[in-house]
């Protein structure tokens, strides 16, 4: 006989049937407790992950916003710049003196009896 191996015949009672049956029902839960515990885990990881990439979603589209945001402000800033200048312009061409005196700078008008020579910037070639 082998030392490390003892055989043992085994007794078939009530008893034993009741054990076993109760073993099977243990084994049994235990399995389902450990089916219910992995899914449980598994719900859990996906609501995580889920809320986590709706929270990363959410932070990149509020940087997105922030700074579409400042460019918008910027360009605010620079329209009223444009519109205060407009305005100053606008108060200008109303006097009739700027207006003569853009004419003759531009547009060579000159008053009676004036003569205009018109000078080119560049330099002679000669």
């Amino acid at each position: 006989m082998a030392r490390g191996k003892k055989m043992v015949t085994r007794i078939d009672s009530e008893y034993m049937q009741q054990y076993e049956a109760y073993m099977e029902r243990r084994n049994r839960r235990k399995k389902q407790l450990i089916r219910r515990l992995v899914l449980f885990s598994f719900i859990v990881l996906l609501a995580i992950s889920s809320m986590t990439t709706y929270h990363l979603k959410q932070r990149a589209y509020r940087a997105e916003m922030e700074a579409e945001y400042e460019q918008l402000e910027k360009q605010l800033a620079s329209l009223k710049e444009e519109e205060k200048n407009l305005e100053e312009e606008i108060a200008l061409l109303n006097d009739e003196e700027y207006v003569l005196e853009i004419a003759r700078t531009n547009y060579f008008f000159s008053k009676k009896g004036e003569l205009i020579f018109k000078i080119t910037d560049e330099n002679p070639t000669y």
